[in-house]
């Protein structure tokens, strides 16, 4: 069996597409191989490693990443999570189908320490539900 290439792309890879590869992973129970990436890399966000531990996903070990760097990778499906990544996303030369779902970027938040987590529990909890079901379907 051929596993299925996914990746994830938002603006940084540090919050949106870092969940989308940490659930995915845990959800398709290696039957694709998970990949993230931006149209910049900014490290990957605190505040999304610390929201995604509460539910018991580990992404303090995956790396920031620039869309680039998968020009030679051919992948069965794209997730965009947003306008620019869609834009950039559909320029792919190996690219197979694309979903584009957009997510509200929690790196936007600001306020207090309480304020700001609870934004990224929110995109936390909304990705992760679109992760389940999405690896229902692979």
């Amino acid at each position: 069996m051929n596993k299925k290439r996914i990746l994830a792309v938002c603006v940084g890879n540090s919050c949106r597409s870092q969940m989308i590869e940490g659930y995915l992973r845990i959800f398709t129970e290696g039957r694709a191989e998970i990949y993230s990436a931006g149209t910049e890399a900014h490290g990957l966000n605190e505040y999304a490693v610390r929201a995604m531990a509460e539910d018991g996903a580990d992404i303090s070990r995956q790396t920031s990443n620039v869309i680039d760097e998968y020009a030679d990778m051919k992948f069965d499906l794209i997730i965009a999570v947003c306008e620019s990544a869609r834009k950039r996303c559909n320029g792919l030369p190996n690219a197979g189908n694309m979903i584009y779902r957009e997510f509200p970027d929690p790196a936007d938040a600001y306020g207090n320490e309480e304020y700001i987590m609870n934004v990224y529990r929110d995109s936390r909890n909304d990705i992760r539900e679109f992760c389940r079901t999405l690896a229902d379907e692979i």
